[in-house]
């Protein structure tokens, strides 16, 4: 028998404001990250980061909205048609346009079993409180 999970994206847990969707999480995926984020019009909140301590490249891929992203200082556009694959050293951070972002995030490390983080596993705290 298949085994499989199902999960609307607004019924997944959610933390940081309802932004945060344990996607992972809530479908039982283990072997690799992956969050949905929704971003409000305009926002700057999301964090400039790189990956470079836990060694994961990350894809980014917009499901609604649009807006930018922009890696080492260098700003491009992405929206729906767009998929966005950033190495672990580089910095990036996404800026949503005026309609807001619902962004599905991806990642895991190269040649090394996916380790979850804490805040992406089910009834972790709430980093956003």
């Amino acid at each position: 028998m298949p085994d499989y999970t199902l999960s609307r994206i607004n019924d997944m847990e959610a933390v940081v404001f309802g932004s945060f969707k344990r996607a992972r999480a809530t479908l039982g995926v283990e072997s690799f990250g992956m969050q949905v984020i929704d971003m409000p019009p305009n926002a700057t909140q999301y964090p400039e980061h790189d990956e470079a301590d836990s060694g994961q490249e990350e894809v980014f891929v917009v499901l609604r909205g649009d807006g930018e992203i922009e890696i080492d200082g260098q700003r491009r556009a992405i929206d729906p048609e767009t998929m966005v694959r950033v190495s672990p050293g580089a910095k990036r951070k996404i800026w949503p346009g005026a309609q807001g972002m619902r962004l599905l995030a991806l990642g895991g490390c190269p040649g090394r079993p996916y380790e979850a983080p804490e805040v992406t596993k089910l009834g972790a705290p709430d980093p956003g409180l």
